[in-house]
């Protein structure tokens, strides 16, 4: 889903930048405090950021513009939440966009507010709901299937309202449901399988360091 360097004009570019700057600012104080709080939860940071970086990217071609990959970011926010995970993917972004051409610059807001705040927070949230019903496995599960989903729901949104099919609302929905369907015949079977390896992960972590991940405002 990274749109790339220069996709978007420069209007929704500074719109989707100054969106997710508050957010991501915010991440960043809450990255630090947990990591004073607890210094041992600095290495599940770190593996978190790595689990991201590889599995968002392995790109796959799309939609002109953008790319369908894994997101990583729907095990992320079920270990630290959804602030956090905002500013953990923006450095993803920023790095993948600066050394391997993997989105951009002008879009890194765009990009963060699809695959570091909307699908994570929407992950979360199913996450928070369905938890007390299930085990851990099955709720992470849920939560980076939808995570991943609804990422390129929202990248889809971002095409559509720069690139709408004519004037008004209808036209942008009408352009958002076409490049939708485009991700989806990649994206619903990458989207699952994000699932059950984040499902697999997060079952690792426990079994190897419980006491941290409980410890965990998410995971707790």
């Amino acid at each position: 889903m990274h749109i790339m360097e220069g996709f978007l004009p420069p209007r929704w570019a500074a719109a989707w930048t100054l969106a997710a700057a508050p957010i991501v600012v915010y991440g960043a104080k809450q990255t630090i405090d947990i990591i004073r709080q607890d210094t041992r939860v600095k290495a599940l940071v770190a593996i978190g950021i790595a689990f991201v970086f590889i599995l968002s990217a392995l790109k796959f071609p799309s939609v002109t513009g953008s790319t369908s990959h894994p997101t990583g970011t729907g095990l992320l926010v079920v270990l630290f939440g959804p602030a956090v995970t905002a500013f953990t993917a923006t450095i993803v972004l920023l790095y993948q966009a600066l050394l391997l051409a993997h989105g951009g610059i002008t879009t890194l807001g765009a990009n963060v507010v699809a695959m570091g705040i909307i699908g994570p927070t929407v992950g979360w949230t199913a996450y928070q709901i369905i938890r007390p019903y299930t085990s851990l496995e099955r709720a992470t599960f849920i939560a980076a299937v939808l995570t991943d989903w609804t990422t390129y729901l929202v990248t889809s949104l971002q095409l559509g309202a720069a690139f709408p099919a004519g004037d008004g609302l209808d036209a942008i929905i009408i352009s958002a449901l076409d490049f939708a369907a485009i991700f989806t015949l990649t994206q619903v079977p990458i989207g699952i399988l994000e699932g059950i390896l984040a499902a697999a992960v997060i079952g690792y972590l426990t079994r190897l360091g419980s006491e941290t991940i409980e410890s965990l405002e998410v995971a707790a």
